[in-house]
């Protein structure tokens, strides 16, 4: 099991990122969020199986089909288990 805090940075917003990275989360059985930062990049948090989790990392450096992904910047953290399920945050 793991946590990965990532930082995405491109043409990220107004694409469908967040929407996209929750399907694809929900699918591969993952808890945590994603929202849209101030600074143009996106924030998300994933939790689950080490293997989704490297899965959705895969697809965290693609996108959607209209993203541009330039950098991806990651933190794993210590498994915590506290979150229920995979949501987006708005401000």
């Amino acid at each position: 099991m793991k946590r990965i805090h990532v930082y995405i940075s491109g043409r990220v917003q107004g694409v469908f990122f967040r929407a996209e990275t929750e399907r694809t989360a929900r699918n591969l059985k993952l808890t945590g969020w994603v929202r849209n930062m101030e600074d143009g990049r996106v924030e998300a948090l994933f939790e689950g199986e080490d293997t989704p989790v490297d899965n959705m990392l895969i697809w965290c450096h693609k996108g959607p089909p209209h993203a541009r992904v330039d950098q991806v910047i990651l933190e794993e953290q210590p498994f915590a288990g506290d979150l229920r399920d995979f949501k987006i945050i708005y401000r």
